[in-house]
Protein backbone atom coordinates (compact mmCIF):
# COMPACT_ATOMS: atom_id res chain seq x y z
CA UNK A 1 0.00 0.00 0.00
CA UNK A 2 1.59 3.58 -1.23
CA UNK A 3 0.10 6.61 0.90
CA UNK A 4 0.18 8.35 -2.58
CA UNK A 5 -2.93 6.00 -2.75
CA UNK A 6 -4.51 7.22 0.29
CA UNK A 7 -4.01 10.47 0.15
CA UNK A 8 -7.47 12.66 -0.97
CA UNK A 9 -7.14 14.77 -4.18
CA UNK A 10 -8.65 17.76 -1.85
CA UNK A 11 -6.62 17.14 1.19
CA UNK A 12 -5.45 20.52 2.81
CA UNK A 13 -2.06 19.15 3.02
CA UNK A 14 -1.90 19.50 -0.95
CA UNK A 15 -2.47 23.12 -0.89
CA UNK A 16 0.57 23.71 1.55
CA UNK A 17 2.77 21.66 -0.59
CA UNK A 18 1.84 23.53 -3.76
CA UNK A 19 1.86 27.12 -2.25
CA UNK A 20 5.48 25.98 -1.02
CA UNK A 21 6.70 24.65 -4.74
CA UNK A 22 5.25 27.95 -6.36
CA UNK A 23 6.40 30.27 -4.68
CA UNK A 24 10.39 28.87 -4.41
CA UNK A 25 9.53 28.30 -8.21
CA UNK A 26 8.79 31.84 -9.02
CA UNK A 27 11.28 33.26 -6.82
CA UNK A 28 13.97 31.64 -8.95
CA UNK A 29 12.72 32.23 -12.30
CA UNK A 30 12.36 35.65 -11.84
CA UNK A 31 15.71 35.78 -9.87
CA UNK A 32 17.15 34.19 -12.85
CA UNK A 33 15.41 35.98 -15.74
CA UNK A 34 16.19 39.31 -14.11
CA UNK A 35 20.49 38.11 -13.83
CA UNK A 36 19.87 36.45 -17.47
CA UNK A 37 18.75 40.37 -18.37
CA UNK A 38 21.70 41.62 -16.98
CA UNK A 39 23.71 40.13 -19.94
CA UNK A 40 26.11 38.11 -17.61
CA UNK A 41 29.03 36.20 -18.96
CA UNK A 42 28.56 32.55 -18.45
CA UNK A 43 31.13 31.52 -16.03
CA UNK A 44 32.01 35.15 -14.96
CA UNK A 45 32.87 35.39 -11.50
CA UNK A 46 32.87 39.29 -11.11
CA UNK A 47 30.06 41.55 -10.55
CA UNK A 48 26.77 41.21 -11.54
CA UNK A 49 24.27 41.85 -8.55
CA UNK A 50 21.07 40.79 -8.31
CA UNK A 51 18.51 41.38 -5.03
CA UNK A 52 21.98 41.20 -3.16
CA UNK A 53 23.05 38.37 -4.56
CA UNK A 54 25.95 37.73 -6.92
CA UNK A 55 24.95 36.02 -10.11
CA UNK A 56 26.29 35.16 -13.63
CA UNK A 57 24.79 33.12 -16.80
CA UNK A 58 25.29 29.86 -15.01
CA UNK A 59 23.14 30.43 -12.18
CA UNK A 60 20.90 32.33 -13.97
CA UNK A 61 20.02 29.58 -16.45
CA UNK A 62 20.25 27.41 -13.42
CA UNK A 63 18.01 29.22 -11.22
CA UNK A 64 15.50 29.52 -13.95
CA UNK A 65 15.60 25.74 -14.92
CA UNK A 66 14.64 24.73 -11.24
CA UNK A 67 12.04 27.35 -10.58
CA UNK A 68 10.32 25.64 -13.54
CA UNK A 69 10.37 22.26 -11.98
CA UNK A 70 9.29 24.11 -9.10
CA UNK A 71 6.08 25.10 -10.46
CA UNK A 72 5.77 22.07 -12.57
CA UNK A 73 5.29 20.42 -9.17
CA UNK A 74 3.16 23.32 -7.53
CA UNK A 75 1.07 22.21 -10.94
CA UNK A 76 1.08 18.47 -10.40
CA UNK A 77 0.42 18.74 -6.97
CA UNK A 78 -0.07 15.64 -4.21
CA UNK A 79 3.00 14.21 -3.14
CA UNK A 80 4.78 14.81 -5.79
CA UNK A 81 4.79 18.63 -4.87
CA UNK A 82 6.07 17.26 -1.37
CA UNK A 83 8.72 14.90 -2.00
CA UNK A 84 10.15 17.74 -4.86
CA UNK A 85 9.62 20.39 -2.14
CA UNK A 86 11.67 18.11 0.41
CA UNK A 87 14.66 17.23 -3.03
CA UNK A 88 15.24 21.02 -4.04
CA UNK A 89 15.45 21.44 -0.52
CA UNK A 90 18.13 19.05 0.10
CA UNK A 91 19.94 20.07 -2.64
CA UNK A 92 19.56 23.72 -1.70
CA UNK A 93 21.19 23.15 1.68
CA UNK A 94 24.04 21.06 -0.44
CA UNK A 95 24.28 23.86 -2.88
CA UNK A 96 25.06 26.35 0.27
CA UNK A 97 27.84 23.76 1.46
CA UNK A 98 29.65 24.10 -2.15
CA UNK A 99 29.39 27.75 -2.07
CA UNK A 100 31.10 27.64 1.14
CA UNK A 101 33.78 25.56 -0.38
CA UNK A 102 34.49 27.64 -3.19
CA UNK A 103 34.31 31.31 -1.52
CA UNK A 104 37.34 33.32 -2.56
CA UNK A 105 37.94 30.99 -5.04
CA UNK A 106 37.73 32.29 -8.27
CA UNK A 107 39.16 29.73 -10.35
CA UNK A 108 36.61 26.99 -8.58
CA UNK A 109 33.37 29.68 -8.09
CA UNK A 110 31.94 28.78 -11.30
CA UNK A 111 28.39 29.92 -9.82
CA UNK A 112 29.51 33.07 -9.00
CA UNK A 113 29.16 32.44 -5.04
CA UNK A 114 29.15 35.32 -2.40
CA UNK A 115 28.18 34.68 1.44
CA UNK A 116 24.54 36.08 0.41
CA UNK A 117 24.11 33.47 -1.89
CA UNK A 118 25.26 30.79 0.76
CA UNK A 119 23.43 32.32 3.38
CA UNK A 120 20.31 31.99 0.74
CA UNK A 121 20.90 28.94 -0.18
CA UNK A 122 20.32 27.60 2.82
CA UNK A 123 17.49 29.71 4.47
CA UNK A 124 15.68 28.92 0.87
CA UNK A 125 16.77 24.69 1.64
CA UNK A 126 15.44 25.02 5.21
CA UNK A 127 12.18 26.56 4.12
CA UNK A 128 11.29 24.51 0.79
CA UNK A 129 12.38 21.51 2.52
CA UNK A 130 9.84 22.22 5.88
CA UNK A 131 7.43 22.71 3.48
CA UNK A 132 7.71 19.51 2.08
CA UNK A 133 7.39 18.38 5.09
CA UNK A 134 4.70 19.87 6.33
CA UNK A 135 1.90 17.60 7.64
CA UNK A 136 4.31 14.59 6.81
CA UNK A 137 6.49 14.49 9.82
CA UNK A 138 5.81 15.76 13.87
CA UNK A 139 3.83 14.07 16.79
CA UNK A 140 0.87 16.12 16.86
CA UNK A 141 -0.24 15.32 13.33
CA UNK A 142 -4.09 15.36 13.11
CA UNK A 143 -5.80 11.63 13.33
CA UNK A 144 -7.39 11.83 9.49
CA UNK A 145 -3.86 12.31 7.83
CA UNK A 146 -2.93 9.28 5.60
CA UNK A 147 0.99 9.63 7.24
CA UNK A 148 -0.67 9.57 11.24
CA UNK A 149 -2.83 6.53 10.07
CA UNK A 150 0.07 4.85 8.92
CA UNK A 151 2.07 4.79 11.58
CA UNK A 152 -0.52 4.49 14.05
CA UNK A 153 -1.14 0.66 11.94
CA UNK A 154 2.28 0.07 12.37
CA UNK A 155 2.75 1.07 16.05
CA UNK A 156 2.06 -2.06 18.43
CA UNK A 157 -0.85 -2.08 20.83
CA UNK A 158 -0.17 -1.05 24.30
CA UNK A 159 -1.45 -3.81 26.67
CA UNK A 160 -4.86 -3.30 27.64
CA UNK A 161 -5.79 -4.24 31.26
CA UNK A 162 -6.55 -2.31 34.97
CA UNK A 163 -3.61 -0.35 35.48
CA UNK A 164 -0.87 -1.40 37.93
CA UNK A 165 1.09 0.00 40.50
CA UNK A 166 4.06 -1.54 41.26
CA UNK A 167 5.60 -0.04 44.71
CA UNK A 168 9.61 -1.02 45.43
CA UNK A 169 10.43 -1.38 48.85
CA UNK A 170 14.31 -2.13 49.01
CA UNK A 171 16.01 -2.19 45.40
CA UNK A 172 18.49 -4.87 45.53
CA UNK A 173 18.51 -9.20 44.99
CA UNK A 174 15.49 -10.35 46.23
CA UNK A 175 14.96 -12.11 49.91
CA UNK A 176 19.29 -11.70 50.60
CA UNK A 177 20.00 -14.26 53.24
CA UNK A 178 22.66 -14.74 55.60
CA UNK A 179 23.47 -11.05 56.58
Amino acid sequence: MKLQDELPVDHKLVLVWRIGAGLGGVFLIVFGCLGLADHPGFLSTEGNEIAGMSTNGALSVLSVVVGGILVIGAFVGGNFAANLNMAVGALFVLSGFYGLTVLGRSDANILNFGIHNVIFAFAFGVVITTFGMYGRVGSHLPHDNPYWRKRAAEEEPLPSGPKTFVKVLRPGPPNPTGH
